[in-house]
């Protein structure tokens, strides 16, 4: 089985490690809820390191593996169909169970069917989770693909935790390569992008945006103004205005 990768750097996310250390040893049913990609499912790995992981949608999977383990981990919870079926197996076999969900269940459920509950909160509450994540990802990425040419300043990315870990490793893997590519592998990313498109009719004016948008604000970021940046683009200003208009490029309308 897989070991946990729980990360607590945070106060919240320190508290449900505290509860975790104590349920180790206890004979009781757990519910994580929170979050997707709060780290539900790692903290369940954590709590039962050797304890198989079964996805509640999967019914019949479910009760078998209930028959052939005392623990066992429930991911998506709420997905299950048959709750009362559920808690007839756990009273039978004396299972010991921890499950997450993402979704609210009936909280008479709740109340009937787990000893404990431990809310994890999105990663945007918890600032020093995401830096010791961002670290993780980043060694993890080095581990896979070598090292970096240049070390990444991750107070100067921008950290997409919309779906908190799952986006924050999408935000790092993709400033990683960015900064491992060549120019060649750039083009030939962007040649078969393009090759791609053309398949399926694009025509020339919607092929211009992926050059000309990210052109433009880079040369913003770049140069902090329009002017600045007509100038240094060699291009009429106005020109370039009607292309910022064009794209609704929110922010460079200096």
């Amino acid at each position: 089985m897989a070991k946990s990768s729980y990360i607590a750097k945070s106060r919240a996310s320190l508290e449900a490690l505290k509860s975790a250390n104590l349920l180790k040893s206890l004979n009781l049913t757990v519910l994580i809820y929170g979050e997707v990609g709060v780290g539900k499912k790692s903290l369940g790995r954590y709590i039962f390191e050797d304890a198989p992981m079964i996805d509640g949608a999967s019914q019949e999977k479910l009760y078998k593996a209930l028959e052939l383990n005392e623990k066992l981990i429930i991911t998506n919870f709420d997905r299950i169909k048959n709750f009362d079926k559920l808690k007839k197996i756990v009273e039978i076999y004396k299972n010991k169970i921890v499950a997450t969900t993402s979704k609210e269940i009936n909280s008479k459920l709740e109340d009937d069917f787990f000893s404990l509950k431990i809310f994890i909160p999105p990663l945007k509450e918890r600032p020093e989770d995401v830096k010791a994540l961002s670290l993780n990802f980043l060694e993890e990425a080095k581990t896979i693909f070598g090292d970096l040419p240049k070390d990444i300043d991750i107070k100067s990315l921008n950290l997409d935790l919309s779906q908190n870990a799952h986006s924050l490793k999408r935000s790092i893997y993709k400033a990683y390569f960015l900064n491992i590519l060549a120019q060649e592998d750039i083009l030939e990313i962007f040649e078969n992008l393009l090759y791609e498109k053309l398949e399926d009719g694009y025509d020339y004016k919607k092929l211009m945006r992926l050059f000309e948008v990210p052109l433009i604000k880079s040369g913003f970021k770049m140069f902090g103004s329009q002017l600045s940046m007509s100038k240094a683009f060699g291009i009429n200003r106005n020109t370039l205005r009607k292309k910022i208009k064009e794209y609704d490029l929110q922010g460079v309308s200096r």
